[in-house]
């Protein structure tokens, strides 16, 4: 560790409007179009860094998860766009279906992730990466393999997150590509507790930056941000059938090349939703501190929290986030991706 006695900041539970906000911006682009067309449009705009041997990581969810991104998506992505490709992932710190690596390769044929090769990085052992002007690591635990890659498209569904507040991409890498033994513990655990879980609040969004920094660091240039705003339930995908119904109507897809900005951007949609419609995501990333990732990256030097948003459905005009979301209705409906039944097909049902 960098500092002896690293103390957390403050200011997780409270939201700073866009215009409170100070610095530099970066280039936002934005679709409401949740489709494969959508999906390969926006990727257009922020692709042109990917070179040679690319790794996308997403969530691939626990077995049967109904909110992850729809597979068709992604495939349609891969086979047009980076067909030489691989997924990567990492197994997890809790016992789980993906908490093995023979249980993990088991849930992604369920979960329909067999039409390109999947990576779990950690299979093989780990490697360590280091973490710049970190107060709570010098290193990161990751992966082993993720070392083997060139470039990284970090394709994130955005939504909710029981300790993280939110889950954008900022979680996506510094969970998600930390490994399930070493990397997650010293994220999650306090040296010496018996309770897994024993970080929270503002330690744990800086620790999450922090590992999420030794990863952008290693790939930067090469690595650009998308967010898919789309069955965002309050739980993350690591709860699988058993994730919180979805309330958030669904909003678009957002990409930069600024990992700070997408996530900005992204919790400031939510948050301009007509008509409460954002009120159970928001209340779940303040409850949870969750808005000192955001502070923190601003703070570790990771981006901007000020963006152009540009709408790539009028002909890049630049758009505020409220314009983006004016006639979303604040019901959500669940779409023909939701194959998995989960509690969000029984809600809607009883409905």
């Amino acid at each position: 560790m960098t500092d002896k006695n690293p103390v957390p900041g403050k200011g997780g539970s409270t939201y700073i409007p866009f215009e409170q906000r100070t610095g530099e911006s970066s280039a936002v682009f934005f679709t409401r179009d949740l489709s494969e067309k959508g999906l390969l449009k926006i990727f257009d705009r922020v692709s042109s860094v990917l070179t040679g041997k690319v790794a996308i990581k997403l969530h691939t969810g626990e077995a049967e998860g109904p909110n992850i991104i729809p597979r068709p998506w992604v495939k349609e992505l891969i086979g047009t766009r980076l067909p030489d490709a691989a997924i990567i992932e990492t197994n997890t710190y809790y016992e789980g279906s993906r908490y093995t690596t023979e249980e993990h390769k088991k849930t992604l044929e369920i979960n329909g992730w067999t039409f390109c090769p999947v990576d779990i990085t950690d299979a093989e052992g780990v490697a360590e990466l280091p973490v710049q002007s970190g107060k709570w690591f010098e290193t990161m635990h990751v992966g082993k393999s993720m070392l083997q890659y060139d470039s990284l498209l970090v394709l994130t569904h955005f939504k909710g997150h029981m300790m993280g507040g939110f889950g954008g991409s900022n979680k996506n890498i510094g969970i998600g590509c930390a490994d399930g033994r070493i990397g997650k513990k010293e994220i999650h655990t306090a040296k010496g507790s018996s309770n897994m879980w024993s970080i929270a609040e503002e330690e744990l969004m800086e620790r999450i930056s922090e590992s999420t920094k030794a990863t952008v660091d290693h790939f930067a240039p090469h690595v650009c941000f998308i967010n898919v705003m789309r069955n965002m339930s309050v739980s993350c995908d690591c709860e699988g059938p058993e994730a919180e119904p979805v309330v958030t109507p669904d909003i678009g897809i957002v990409a930069s090349l600024d990992i700070l900005a997408a996530d900005a951007a992204s919790v400031d949609l939510v948050y301009a939703l007509p008509n409460f419609g954002g009120k159970a995501l928001t209340e779940r990333i303040e409850t949870r501190h969750g808005l000192r990732q955001l502070s923190y990256m601003k703070e570790l030097g990771m981006g901007n929290d000020r963006y152009t948003l540009i709408d790539l459905d009028h002909n890049d005009a630049v758009i505020t986030v409220e314009k983006a979301v004016e006639e979303i209705d604040p019901v959500w409906t669940p779409d023909r991706f939701n194959t998995f039944p989960g509690r969000n097909k029984r809600a809607f049902i009883g409905h």
